[in-house]
C-alpha cells in the first residue's frame, strides 16, 4: 500500500470510527429515554406468569409510549414502530417494526436516526401478570417493577400509552431537524492535517 493510499485508508477507519462515536452519544439518550420507568424495582411475585402474545398485543396495539422528550408509536397496520427522541445532545428518530411473543415480550426493532449516522437496535420487553397486576422488565438487564397496577396509580408506566398519535406529525420535523444538526456538525470538523513525506505534520 502506497503512503498516500495508506493514508487515506486510516482517515477512512478513523472517520468510521468517529461517525461509530457521534451515533452512540446521539442514540443511547434516546434509547434510555425509552426503557426508563418512573418506577421503583418489585420483586416478582411467584405465582406471576407469562403474559400471552395476545395479551401483549391488547396493550400496545395502536398505542403511543410517550416519554420525556420523546415519544413511540407501535401502529396495528403492518406492525410499524416509529419514535422520535430529543436530548442535550441533539434529536433523534426511528422507523422499524414492533412484534410480541408467548414469551411475554414486546420488541421493538428499528433504525435510529441521528446526525448522518443510522444504528439498528432492538429492545424487548417482558411480561409478567398476577390477577390484574401487569408487571414489566427491560431484557435483559433490568428489573421488574409495576407495569400497571391492579387498580391503576396515577404514576404506572402503563398510563404512558396513549390513543392519540403523537409521533406522525412531529417525525418530519425531526428529520429536519437531524439534518440541519448533520450539516452543523459537517461544517463544525476541521479538515486533518496532511502528512508530509517525513509522517510529519504540515
Amino acid at each position: 500500500m502506497t503512503g498516500k493510499a495508506s493514508l487515506d485508508h486510516k482517515r477512512g477507519r478513523s472517520g468510521r470510527l468517529l461517525l461509530i462515536k457521534r451515533l452512540a452519544l446521539c442514540v443511547a439518550p434516546a434509547l434510555v429515554l425509552l426503557c426508563q420507568s418512573s418506577a421503583s424495582a418489585e420483586v416478582l411475585p411467584k405465582k406471576a406468569r407469562v403474559m400471552t402474545a395476545a395479551e401483549v398485543y391488547s396493550i400496545f396495539r395502536d398505542k403511543t409510549w410517550n416519554w420525556e422528550n420523546g415519544a413511540g408509536r407501535m401502529q396495528d397496520e403492518g406492525r410499524l414502530f416509529k419514535a422520535w427522541a430529543q436530548s442535550e445532545t441533539g434529536a433523534t428518530w426511528a422507523e422499524g417494526r414492533w412484534s410480541v411473543n408467548d414469551r411475554g415480550q414486546l420488541c421493538l426493532k428499528a433504525v435510529w436516526h441521528s446526525q448522518g449516522a443510522a444504528a439498528e437496535d432492538k429492545t424487548c420487553f417482558s411480561h409478567r401478570i398476577v390477577g390484574r397486576t401487569v408487571y414489566q422488565k427491560r431484557e435483559p438487564a433490568g428489573g421488574w417493577y409495576v407495569f400497571r397496577h391492579a387498580k391503576p396509580a396515577i404514576d404506572d408506566e402503563f398510563k404512558r400509552l396513549v390513543d392519540e398519535d403523537l409521533v406522525g406529525a412531529r417525525l418530519p420535523a425531526i428529520r429536519e431537524l437531524v439534518k440541519k444538526q448533520t450539516k452543523s456538525a459537517t461544517r463544525s470538523v476541521r479538515p486533518q492535517a496532511e502528512a508530509n513525506e517525513l509522517g510529519g505534520v504540515q
